[in-house]
């Protein structure tokens, strides 16, 4: 069997299997904590405009779900942005792109000293995105799902007049039946074709990447967006997965029975999203490269980040709507 990218999160029949999020606090106007303090006892932290700091990285698909649909909501003056370098070393993500190497909010040169300053006991991966507490330098969550729901329902009172409503109350059933379905084999299942260490495993996780990508595609066929004519957060999920397919999951992940663009209603949907505004501007292909191709040396021994693929199509016409 091969050697694991993380054997931590490896089956012993070679599976990926994501670890869980550690970090599950929420921001909510239902805290009984007062401005200022901690979270209550049932972990629920204040709502407060400029307190807490969203720490992501342009590489990472789960952190890029939360700028898009922060930026989506008009949050970008009430909750502050930080951003980690995209090659992560044995010590984790670092704050390499900021002056002297520091965030400038929160002090730290590592988002792993916010996570030992929560729970000094922490040993699984260190996570983007990760929302944190300036006051006390806490982590509130790492819990990348629920995070950007909580920006769509418990966040509303600081939402822009003109704000999407990414999570329709109307549409939740089959919205969350449909976000899991492609968690399971588009979002996560591409780290389960490229992080498996057995034959089997990969085999069973492109087989359920490409009949989930299949149908996707028959659904978008008839309509502009996965739940109609509105974009929801269950079309910021598909897109982050798909803006990195051609550029680091189709021949790292070795999901390559066809690349986006051989897909074509995926890829015109693809870029009717990178072309609305709060998707495409937050797409950094280099940063994406970079991170992928120099920081699994058990996939990429060598460290080789490709020049290719040409990305100048995202900005053509997409024909939809």
């Amino acid at each position: 069997m091969a050697r694991a990218q993380f054997s931590a999160e490896t089956s012993a029949t070679g599976e990926f299997v994501r670890q869980p999020n550690r970090f599950t606090g929420r921001v909510t106007p239902h805290s009984t904590s007062p401005p200022g303090g901690g979270p209550d006892e049932q972990g629920r932290w204040p709502l407060e405009a400029g307190r807490y700091r969203l720490i992501w990285c342009r590489a990472c698909p789960w952190a890029h779900r939360a700028r898009i649909v922060r930026s989506l909501l008009g949050l970008e003056d009430v909750i502050s942005l930080g951003t980690v370098d995209p090659i992560r070393d044995e010590r984790g993500w670092r704050f390499a792109l900021d002056p002297d190497g520091f965030d400038p909010v929160l002090g730290i040169g590592f988002l792993s000293e916010a996570y030992l300053a929560t729970d000094p006991d922490y040993t699984g991966r260190i996570t983007v995105p990760a929302l944190i507490d300036t006051v006390t330098g806490q982590v509130v969550t790492n819990d990348y799902p629920q995070l950007t729901l909580d920006f769509s329902t418990e966040w509303r009172r600081f939402h822009a007049p003109d704000a999407p409503d990414l999570y329709p109350v109307e549409l939740r059933p089959e919205m969350d039946a449909l976000m899991a379905e492609i968690h399971r084999d588009v979002n996560n299942g591409v780290y389960r074709c490229g992080f498996a260490t057995s034959q089997q495993a990969y085999d069973e996780a492109y087989r359920a990447l490409f009949a989930r990508l299949d149908a996707l595609s028959e659904r978008l066929a008839g309509q502009r967006y996965l739940m109609g004519e509105k974009i929801t957060e269950a079309d910021v999920r598909l897109f982050t997965t798909l803006v990195r397919f051609d550029v680091a999951y189709h021949g790292h992940f070795k999901c390559n029975r066809q690349k986006l663009t051989e897909m074509p209603v995926l890829w015109a949907y693809a870029r009717d999203l990178f072309q609305t505004p709060g998707f495409g501007e937050t797409v950094d292909f280099d940063h994406i490269k970079r991170h992928y191709y120099a920081t699994h040396r058990e996939i990429n021994p060598s460290g080789i980040v490709p020049l290719g693929p040409d990305t100048s199509g995202w900005t053509t016409p997409h024909g939809r709507g």
